[in-house]
């Protein structure tokens, strides 16, 4: 991995460090990042705050493809981060990929 490569991407643990449909959080330099398993072992990074009035979405109930908010009941989809309708707004979501079990974050805007 170039130097560069490797200062995008933090290895952040392995898959198995997070239960089917679960979840757990990374701290990074100023953001709480909550990295969600759904049950056929995909990936998903969101900040861990709803956009509805900024509850820890890493403690909400993963289902399919989408979180569902401990504290409103807001359901956020995991892949775009958006609200699901009739609910508004994003939990801004950051670029997460598995190598050999290992879960690696982008830091830095988009990996290209």
């Amino acid at each position: 991995m170039s130097a560069a490569l490797s200062l995008a991407w933090r290895d952040v643990g392995g898959i198995d460090e997070i239960p089917r449909l679960g979840a757990r959080v990374v701290e990074v330099p100023g953001r709480r990042i909550a990295l969600f398993r759904t049950s056929d072992d995909r990936i998903f990074a969101l900040e861990d705050r709803c956009p509805h009035r900024g509850g820890p979405l890493s403690q909400g109930i993963v289902h399919g493809q989408r979180v569902t908010c401990p504290l409103h009941g807001w359901t956020v989809d995991l892949a775009s981060g958006e609200a699901v309708a009739p609910d508004r707004g994003c939990a801004p979501r950051l670029p997460v990929t598995l190598a050999g079990g290992r879960i690696l974050l982008h830091l830095s805007g988009d990996p290209g």
